[in-house]
């Protein structure tokens, strides 16, 4: 019977994961389709949106301050033990001097109060209604800035994995190279026709290879996780890039971005700058206003109860109303150098601002020139390194058919397989290059805005 019931089980466990089929398909992606899934996914780009629906949020709850307010408050009182009040003993024909012990009021009160108000003026709710629109664009501006930069990093992550592929195909077929030659030496050393020296300098050469083969593998993976991750996915989301590193290169190469200028206030960092600059001078006006008075109405309306008994909720119940209605007025007279205290250090603190906005002009003015710098040397360089791959071709070509006829040595075989491995390397980091500059440039080019309509 046991037997039965562990075979039942098995039988069962098999059945449902027959049942249950795996998703094992990869999800394919394009730059430009990596780009919109990233953009809506990225961790950054829906926090950033999120301080924008906060930034909305904040601006109604300051407006609203300067709206009608109601509020209401019941209040219920149960005298355990009545106060006592003691009263000339005259007045409840008693001896003079004397004075005798009574409780006034209701075991039980119970009141209920509505009251009504109306902001008329407060010069800081000005300032204020002010300062959440300076916020809100802060919020705008910031999150604009965050896409341009999770812009960025899903382009190089994408570049990168590009990379990966490439260094391990490139590995691997220079390796299947090497061992053949390996092959062929072997064989003709053992016919007496080569040294081992030629041997031995070729297995140095595959140990080299391997161990670089086995690192871009595993760096590869990373690479991949580390898009996901730029995507706003699980990092072990298997994924498919559509793309190809030299073809992307290309696509990068823009000669005209090269001559694109923009006026510096329309970059990012310099209206967030700007941004910063208005919210101090804000600050130095809330606290000015600060000094000026405030009027506020109000309209107050109630109705309490008395009983001995909790019987409020009876019908015969009476219930005594009153109402209020009134104007206040706070008038700030002096405060020992307080608020002028405040005034001066938000002062500063404006000048501050001031000096960080035209400092970041400067940086800017620097940054972009710089990558427009960077930009032109990478293509430039790229254009270069195709020519060397070229000649590293040719030189380790010719290398080895001199090797093979005996008139070429080991070293002068590997120098030459040492130095088509490194053009290679560095024709496929000039590719990446492009690319990343180019992006780099365009954000320090851009002019992107919020949507207003969002």
């Amino acid at each position: 019977m046991k037997r039965i019931s562990i075979f039942l089980i098995a039988f069962v466990c098999m059945s449902l994961t027959a049942q249950t089929p795996r998703d094992t398909t990869a999800l394919s992606l394009s730059l430009k389709e990596a780009l919109a899934m990233g953009m809506e996914n990225n961790y950054n780009s829906v926090k950033s949106e999120k301080e924008v629906e906060i930034a909305l949020k904040q601006k109604w709850e300051i407006i609203s301050q300067g709206l009608p307010q109601i509020n209401g408050n019941v209040d219920y009182q149960n005298f355990l033990k009545q106060p006592v009040t003691l009263i000339p003993g005259e007045i409840a024909d008693g001896d003079p001097g004397t004075f005798v012990p009574v409780r006034f009021g209701t075991k039980q009160n119970l009141n209920a109060t509505a009251t009504w108000s109306q902001l008329i003026f407060d010069g800081s709710y000005i300032v204020g209604v002010q300062s959440a629109r300076t916020l809100l664009q802060i919020s705008k501006n910031a999150k604009v800035k965050t896409d341009l930069e999770v812009r960025k990093a899903i382009i190089n992550a994408y570049g990168n994995v590009l990379l990966a592929e490439e260094s391990v195909e490139i590995l691997k077929s220079n390796l299947s190279t090497v061992e053949k030659n390996l092959n062929d030496t072997q064989k003709i050393f053992e016919n007496g026709l080569a040294e081992e020296e030629d041997v031995e300098q070729l297995k140095i050469t595959r140990i080299g290879l391997e161990n670089n083969l086995n690192r871009s593998i595993r760096m590869k993976d990373i690479s991949y996780q580390m898009l996901n991750m730029a995507l706003g996915m699980p990092v072990d989301t298997k994924i498919v890039l559509t793309e190809d590193l030299d073809a992307l290169a290309m696509r990068f190469l823009d000669l005209e971005l090269l001559e694109k200028s923009i006026p510096v206030e329309e970059n990012i960092d310099v209206r967030i700058a700007q941004n910063t600059a208005e919210a101090a001078n804000i600050f130095v006006r809330l606290e000015k206003a600060k000094a000026l008075p405030s009027l506020t109405g109000f309209l107050n309306y109630g109705a309490a109860g008395y009983s001995d008994d909790f019987s409020f909720f009876e019908d015969d119940q009476k219930y005594y109303s009153q109402s209020i209605l009134g104007v206040s007025m706070n008038i700030p007279i002096f405060s020992s150098g307080m608020r002028s205290s405040r005034t001066q250090q938000k002062e500063l603190e404006f000048e501050q601002a001031l000096l960080d906005l035209e400092q970041t002009r400067n940086q800017i003015r620097l940054e972009i020139e710089s990558a427009r710098s960077n930009y032109k040397f990478s293509i430039e360089n790229y254009q270069a390194q195709q020519e060397n791959l070229a000649l590293a071709q040719r030189i380790e070509n010719k290398n080895q058919i001199k090797f093979f006829e005996g008139l070429a040595s080991s070293f002068e075989l590997s120098e030459a397989q040492r130095q088509l491995y490194v053009a290679q390397q560095n024709l496929l980091q000039s590719m990446l290059e492009v690319i990343t500059s180019k992006v780099e440039l365009e954000n320090k080019l851009s002019t992107q805005t919020y949507p207003e309509e969002e």
